[in-house]
């Protein structure tokens, strides 16, 4: 077990409280994290602030070459991350390296993208007669301090996707890794690191939430808040954001829309690989399927033939579900499927837990009194919800609290296309599951799944402000 530090100001630091980082496959003991205290906080934030200005003056392909460095050290350590965070948060060893190897790809794409966040002029006598002497230079400037908090279910690629456009943007990071996933976080920290940042351009900040949480969203020194997590804590840190600009990615209850004229050998594989993978722990998992009553028999069958093929157990023998982050996290989920069977669903494949490790499970006949056709499990549940028409599958879609993605299997394209129209969501998926990547699609959620626009470029536009200098030249 290791006593890991945080990175502030240019050196590694330790504090007088430390956080014990277990981990949820057998409750191995990891090491330990700082548990910052408020001045602690203070300290990091102000070494960001006295930064910033030396940052924000070079150019972009000076901040890129930090980046590559940072990039080229995150690949060469991607198996022994992977190991780390294979054990922080029970996912499965190949996509554990696989999520450190995206991250180095990510980072070398924000690095390059960066160099084409150009200015632009406007003259005034296109909108104008009387201004046509008026010339506006406009150019994108950092928007100063960025925090960045990240989940434990990607505390390497959801940090970095974070991080790298915002350093590239010029902007001096303030990052707080996920309490469970801290070490994984720490690890991408040390690469920056060695990259040979300037000293307070980037730093780690990890703790207990009860005692720094709120302080670092109100702290006066932040000047744009990206955070991934829960709805309830995006929708506490929209109000202690007060007017300060924020990007949230929150919950998701992705629907997968299946109609009569579907491929359904295809839909099936599409619907459980994007519903079961890293047991179901994705914002962007498929979390109810919405089929056609005249095929539903049809595709229930498949769905249960596909996630009977499911192998559950150690992470590190690449099951393909693995145990939930914690126990709390598998009574909630538990708590899900025991109202869905009182009301009348119909285990596909039986509901077994044992822990924190739940089987998956396929439930069928679920209706909209039941909570898991509304709440987020977050894990290995999905339920299977008929419907008589498209109206109905668009009415329960849009009845949702979250917006994040959906999907629907079709042939008919033009009908796919208007439906995609109408759903309220960031993301449509046409004939796939839903999911995040490419990094360099937009990627967004409306209602209670999130605020803002991430993707590379569109994260660093976001980090970004306009600033326009308008001359006369007569």
């Amino acid at each position: 077990m290791k006593d890991y530090q945080n990175y502030v100001n240019g050196q590694w630091v330790s504090s007088a409280k430390t956080l014990t980082i277990y981990s949820p496959i057998n409750d191995e003991k990891l090491g330990t994290v700082p548990a910052m205290s408020q001045e602690e906080v203070d300290v990091a934030m102000a070494a960001a602030r006295k930064a910033l200005p030396a940052w924000r003056a070079l150019s972009a392909y000076e901040r890129a070459q930090y980046l590559h460095k940072a990039a080229d050290i995150l690949e060469e350590r991607k198996d022994q991350i992977g190991e780390i965070l294979a054990k922080e948060v029970s996912k499965d060893i190949k996509a554990s390296i696989s999520e450190v190897d995206r991250s180095a790809h990510l980072i070398r794409y924000a690095a390059e993208e960066g160099l084409r966040v150009y200015g632009s002029s406007l003259e005034g006598g296109t909108y104008e007669p009387a201004a046509k002497s008026k010339i506006s230079l406009i150019r994108r400037e950092p928007v100063g301090v960025v925090l960045a908090i990240a989940p434990y279910n990607y505390p390497v690629n959801l940090s970095a996707s974070k991080i790298a456009p915002a350093l590239i943007g010029g902007n001096v990071v303030m990052f707080k890794p996920p309490t469970q996933g801290s070490i994984s976080g720490l690890l991408l920290a040390q690469a920056f690191a060695e990259a040979g940042l300037p000293a307070g351009v980037f730093n780690t900040i990890t703790g207990r939430g009860s005692e720094i949480g709120d302080y670092i969203i109100e702290h006066p020194e932040v000047n744009f808040i990206n955070f991934t997590g829960s709805t309830p804590i995006g929708q506490k840190v929209g109000k202690l954001a007060g007017i300060r600009p924020i990007m949230l990615e929150l919950g998701g209850k992705d629907a997968a829309v299946v109609l009569e004229d579907a491929d359904l050998d295809h839909t099936a594989k599409e619907i459980v690989s994007g519903a079961f993978s890293y047991s179901g722990q994705r914002c962007t998992a498929i979390k109810r399927v919405l089929v056609m009553d005249a095929v539903a028999d049809q595709l229930a069958a498949k769905l249960q033939a596909e996630v009977e093929k499911l192998t559950v157990g150690d992470p590190f023998e690449n099951k393909d579900i693995t145990p939930v982050i914690d126990e709390s996290s598998a009574l909630f989920i538990e708590g899900l499927v025991q109202d869905a069977q009182k009301k009348g669903a119909v285990e596909l494949t039986p509901y077994k837990r044992e822990k924190n490790l739940i089987w998956p499970t396929l439930l069928d006949h679920v209706t909209t009194d039941m909570e898991i056709a509304w709440e987020e499990p977050f894990g290995p549940v999905l339920p299977i919800i008929r419907v008589s028409s498209l109206d109905e599958a668009l009415t329960i879609c849009n009845q949702s609290e979250y917006g994040l993605q959906s999907s629907i299997f079709t042939s008919n394209y033009p009908l796919a296309f208007d439906f995609a129209s109408k759903l309220e969501v960031g993301t449509v998926h046409i004939n796939s599951k839903t999911q995040r990547g490419p990094d360099n699609f937009p990627f967004l959620g409306v209602k209670g799944s999130g605020a803002g626009v991430q993707g590379i470029k569109y994260s660093i536009e976001a980090m970004t402000k306009v600033k326009s200098v308008v001359f006369d030249i007569q």
